[in-house]
């Protein structure tokens, strides 16, 4: 029997590691943090409970891994939606799409987001993976795109405005809605309520992302842009 070679061996890595990303997202998606096992991911990715250890330091960096791969990847899937952002105006509509994506992450899947949110407070704090390090990418050319003098000190601030509004969007009892975080965030860096993927009706009353639906709130619509 021919050995396998070193690339097959590889993407083999990859795709197992990739399957304990996805099984993570589901499963702490589904039952929280603190109820979801090893166990539970490794059988949900049909991978053995001891490639986590090799893979990953501790559930936590898994965690975070896991959702800023999904972070990474809705973003991407947003800005390669036709028409894709171009021309002058493309580093507005970029962050715009970025504003609409990670804030309906929060929206559509409260439990994995807040269970997010907290392991960034924990004492492991903020963890720069390989699939957070292309999450960045993505944000820091929307800020480039724009025209920023020092991307790299308007991306962090850009990740800080997200951060901010995905924990006022969780928080319990007392949740800000969808609306009036996504106009702040776009009126703060003057662009128009019409940029990204605005919601289809203005939306009304408070939201709820107790059980993963929301109902958006009465805002109105920014009718100028104002620059920062």
């Amino acid at each position: 029997m021919t050995p396998r070679s070193a690339s097959v061996n590889e993407e083999l890595r990859r795709r197992s590691r990739e399957r304990l990303l996805e099984a993570t997202v589901e499963i702490v998606g589904e039952h929280g943090y603190e109820a979801a096992t090893l166990g539970d991911i490794a059988d949900r990715a049909g991978s053995a409970r001891g490639l986590i250890s090799y893979y990953f330091p501790g559930k936590r960096h898994l965690l975070q891994s896991a959702v800023h791969r999904l972070m990474h990847r809705s973003l991407a899937d947003a800005m390669a939606r036709e028409p894709v952002p171009s021309g002058p105006e493309a580093g507005d509509e970029m962050l715009a799409r970025a504003v609409d994506t990670i804030l309906g992450l929060a929206r559509d899947r409260p439990v994995l987001m807040r269970a997010h949110m907290a392991g960034l407070l924990q004492q492991e704090g903020f963890i720069q993976c390989a699939e957070q390090q292309r999450l960045a990418a993505v944000l820091r050319e929307a800020v480039v795109r724009r025209g920023s003098a020092d991307p790299e000190a308007d991306y962090p601030m850009l990740r800080a405005l997200l951060m901010g509004a995905v924990v006022a969007l969780l928080l319990p009892g007392a949740p800000m809605p969808f609306a009036t975080l996504r106009a702040e965030l776009l009126a703060h860096y003057g662009i128009g309520w019409e940029r990204g993927f605005p919601p289809e009706e203005e939306p009304g009353g408070g939201t709820d992302v107790s059980d993963g639906s929301a109902a958006a709130a009465d805002t109105p619509r920014p009718g100028h842009s104002r620059s920062v």
